[in-house]
């Protein structure tokens, strides 16, 4: 992730607004509060960018900076959106050694994104993962809940092809 800002533009309603001054309502009183609502929150929009992170710091008083700091230090907190289709290359040793660097690369350069970021059309978001336990069909990448082994960066396309229409 090299940039704090998402390709995507924030789509945030004023029902999930609602939802979340309620659930700052709920905790405000309370020591510690701040990673139940930013769970909460990234549950509600599903990923946690600045316009949620200020409505957040402007109804706590917990200043921005904090925030921030604590959703770019958990993995659990997002960032950026997910995409309609999560691209999850294994960068786990046993694939590591046979190429799955290489093909995290390739989907970067082809997807135009980072990874950790989603497309502008929000079809495809990437991450890193360690070890999904498919060390013998390594290198492996996910597509949601799809499997793919043995890859080359060659793959890259046909299986980018498969979700793009």
């Amino acid at each position: 992730m090299n940039s704090s800002t998402s390709k995507v533009p924030f789509k945030g309603t004023p029902e999930q607004e609602a939802q979340l001054l309620q659930v700052i309502e709920d905790h405000k009183d309370e020591k510690g509060a701040l990673m139940p609502i930013l769970q909460k929150a990234q549950n509600i929009y599903g990923y946690l960018p600045v316009e949620v992170q200020k409505i957040i710091s402007d109804n706590t008083g917990i200043p921005m900076e904090k925030i921030y700091g604590v959703v770019t230090f958990y993995a659990q907190f997002s960032l950026f959106p997910k995409g309609e289709y999560t691209i999850s290359v294994c960068l786990g040793t046993a694939c590591y050694v046979k190429g799955s660097g290489d093909i995290y690369n390739k989907l970067q350069e082809k997807l135009g994104i980072a990874g950790g970021e989603c497309t502008a059309d929000g079809k495809f978001s990437l991450e890193a993962c360690r070890c999904i336990g498919a060390c013998g069909l390594a290198p492996v990448l996910t597509v949601n809940e799809d499997v793919y082994g043995r890859l080359t960066v060659d793959d890259v396309d046909s299986i980018l092809a498969k979700y793009a229409e």
